[in-house]
């Protein structure tokens, strides 16, 4: 690595740790406003006890408790030198249905810093959310993994 390369990044601090956790009611409304917005014509949208959209669980982080510091401010990255790496769902049991509420944990997962190909360093962070049925004890009803890549300054 060259002198460039910044080898410590805040968020190193936060692997394995619970940055955030609240709960997410799953309603009926939400599920088919969102399958319409994203251009889905799936009649299963539509019943009162529809599962959710692969995609659906973006909208968690408007349940994010909005007292103390935000997600980005808890990573300690500079949303001016971040770019989306990608997101992924898991649903090992199936996905979640309407009616249901989910328990959200947020957390990091890992942190490497690379050299970028046009120089300076890029540190990718992987945001695991794990949503569990039943509670903080509950089963896992999907995880999601972010990548967010911060480009050096």
């Amino acid at each position: 690595m060259t002198d460039s390369v910044r080898t410590r990044h805040p968020a190193h601090d936060l692997v394995g740790k619970v940055l955030m956790s609240y709960e997410m009611p799953i309603e009926w409304g939400k599920i088919r406003e969102f399958a319409r917005a994203t251009g889905s014509t799936q009649p299963a949208y539509d019943e009162p006890d529809a599962v959710i959209p692969p995609t659906f669980l973006t909208t968690s982080a408007l349940w994010e408790p909005t007292e103390g510091p935000t997600l980005v401010e808890r990573l300690g990255v500079d949303l001016t030198r971040v770019l989306q790496g990608g997101q992924e769902y898991v649903f090992p049991r199936g996905y979640p249905r309407a009616g249901e509420q989910l328990f959200v944990e947020i957390g990091v997962e890992s942190v490497t810093v690379k050299e970028g190909k046009r120089g300076g360093a890029m540190t990718f962070i992987v945001v695991l959310t794990t949503y569990r049925r039943g509670g903080a004890q509950g089963e896992i009803a999907a995880e999601g993994r972010a990548t967010v890549i911060e480009r050096s300054s």
